[in-house]
């Protein structure tokens, strides 16, 4: 259930990133709201993983996958580079994520 929360807590990362592109494209109560859900979801989620995950475990992998699909995101969505080096560097976050997973 932890690690449920955890993949939650990431998702919904990525959510507030988009909800911050919104927010400063249009900013609407809205948007704000959006951004606050968003970011509130995934702190609430972030800590109910912490009740069984190591805190440094579950920071390091809730953060990794913010950055992950955020950069994926932006890449695929938002037409940002795609440069091979940025998978790379996305390959290296997962692969830390996973050794850490395999360390609890």
């Amino acid at each position: 259930m932890e690690w449920i929360a955890l993949v939650g807590a990431g998702l919904c990362e990525v959510l507030g990133v988009i909800a911050l592109r919104r927010v400063t494209l249009n900013r609407t109560l809205g948007s704000y709201l959006f951004l606050a859900i968003a970011l509130g979801s995934s702190f609430l989620l972030l800590t109910l993983s912490m009740t069984k995950i190591s805190m440094g475990t579950a920071y390091a992998i809730w953060t990794g996958m913010g950055t992950a699909g955020s950069t994926l995101l932006g890449m695929f969505a938002f037409g940002e580079p795609k440069e091979g080096r940025r998978l790379v560097f996305i390959g290296l976050i997962l692969v830390s994520a996973i050794g850490l997973k395999m360390l609890t």
